[in-house]
């Protein structure tokens, strides 16, 4: 079955800017049939968010050391030495533990699809900040990539995200992918219609597709009614 594309993105935290950085990973797996089955194992492109949080202090030196380690993470991984990166932000949260620190070292088990690992430290930046719509969408994509695919807690995370920030249009693509591969084609349709007026172009073709099943199932339901009443 051909893969569907979502947007899955995986987001680190760096200083104070926001940039997109693309990414040429085509790793791809055999999947049985269910969720991951439309969603591709591929990163479109990474998202840098804010390194630093509400309790930082340029006086704590703690505070400072970490983020340096966080930093050094960053450019490690920029470069391309993924267990580098992971190494320093491991470190980083060895020295305080902070949400922008696991959430990297999130990306770094993710990218070395260490599935697992990029969970448990999503869920715990999660509990750290619980307000990040970045976390809940990366957490979401673990779910969906892991070995045994879990599209009810991708749901979950989606629908949590779309709350925090309902007019990402990526969040409502990914969202609409995942309904739509667990067969909710009118929620799926909605969140395709949402990602593309907020600016998801190629939202288009699922809007049609998925149409174009709403209409299928409508007629074979009317069908079968005709057929048990004759």
């Amino acid at each position: 079955m051909m893969l569907r594309t979502a947007i899955f993105r995986t987001i680190l935290s760096r200083g104070t800017s926001t940039i997109f950085v693309s990414t040429n990973s085509s790793a791809r797996r055999s999947t049985p049939k269910s969720a991951s089955s439309y969603l591709p194992s591929k990163l479109q492109g990474y998202r840098w968010a804010s390194g630093t949080t509400a309790a930082s202090s340029a006086n704590d030196p703690a505070e400072v050391e970490s983020l340096n380690a966080l930093e050094e993470g960053t450019r490690l991984l920029e470069e391309g030495d993924v267990e580098g990166a992971k190494a320093a932000y491991s470190q980083s949260i060895k020295i305080k533990k902070t949400p922008s620190a696991l959430f990297n070292y999130g990306v770094t088990c993710y990218h070395s699809k260490d599935f697992s690992g990029a969970i448990d430290a999503w869920k715990e930046s999660i509990e750290m900040q619980p307000d990040s719509p970045d976390a809940h969408t990366n957490l979401a994509s673990a779910y969906i990539m892991q070995p045994l695919s879990r599209p009810d807690l991708a749901l979950h995370h989606l629908k949590l995200a779309s709350e925090l920030s309902p007019k990402d249009a990526e969040i409502a693509f990914n969202l609409g992918a995942v309904q739509e591969a667990v067969g909710n084609l009118e929620e799926a349709l909605e969140q395709y219609k949402l990602s593309e007026q907020y600016g998801v172009e190629r939202a288009s073709v699922h809007i049609r597709n998925v149409s174009a099943k709403i209409l299928g199932k409508k007629l074979a339901e009317a069908e079968a009614a005709q057929k048990s009443n004759s």
